[in-house]
């Protein structure tokens, strides 16, 4: 009897240990749908700036100030933004950031450091309610009149801009700058499982981005200053 007992208790173990496996299998698979459909999605999109192709614009992502000036992070993209430019593979910049509050202006500071590391300044139009991806891609199409751009950023996050900058209706090759594989990368890298999820909703319901308002003329201004014609087409 004794031994019919311990068997039952075994037994029902067994099935809420297989139960509690299927659960966090499922889990798991869940939390890392949105992450594979960025990967599969971008396809042969992603290079670096030697293999980039052609674009109107360049558009570089805000990556974080230190006292004012470009994480080493953001130098990066910057950096690649600019030798994207001199090997005349675009002919504007348009750099989106956040500017949420007076002390902290993350496009301002992107601006300045194009300007000093040669681009002109026409040249380097500013967005500066790029509080996310998503509102930074479609406003880079709703507001700017972007179609087709080369999209600047780290490894880990270009195919999620790649895939928001789609959505929004921005014919899209994204550059993604390398990093060394130190802590930084990896908790870049895992916030981009929550950040796969996000992109995600935000590709299938398109909602407005935080601030929208009227279209701004300067990529239009700076591709005329370059003799590229519209941003369009």
């Amino acid at each position: 009897m004794r031994r019919a007992v311990r068997l039952g208790v075994r037994l029902r173990r067994r099935r809420a240990q297989r139960r509690l496996f299927q659960l966090v299998t499922v889990c798991c698979s869940l939390a890392l749908a949105p992450s594979a459909w960025l990967w599969f999605s971008a396809g042969e999109r992603v290079g670096t700036v030697a293999t980039a192709p052609q674009a109107p614009v360049a558009v570089v992502f805000g990556a974080g100030l230190f006292d004012g000036r470009p994480s080493p992070y953001l130098a990066h993209r910057l950096d690649a933004a600019v030798e994207l430019f001199e090997r005349r593979k675009v002919q504007a910049i348009l750099v989106t950031g956040d500017n949420g509050r007076a002390s902290y202006d993350e496009t301002e500071a992107m601006r300045r450091y194009l300007i000093e590391h040669g681009v002109p300044d026409v040249r380097v139009v500013g967005d500066y309610a790029g509080f996310d991806t998503w509102d930074s891609c479609t406003r880079a199409h709703r507001i700017f009149g972007v179609e087709r751009a080369v999209l600047v950023s780290q490894d880990f996050h270009v195919r999620r801009a790649l895939a928001l900058c789609r959505a929004a209706g921005i014919e899209s090759y994204a550059v993604g700058v390398p990093e060394a594989r130190d802590l930084t990368w990896l908790y870049g890298g895992l916030r981009e499982i929550p950040g796969a999820g996000k992109a995600a909703l935000n590709a299938w319901l398109r909602p407005d981005p935080l601030f929208l308002g009227p279209r701004e003329p300067g990529l239009p201004k700076a591709l005329a200053d370059a003799g590229a014609g519209p941003v369009r087409g």
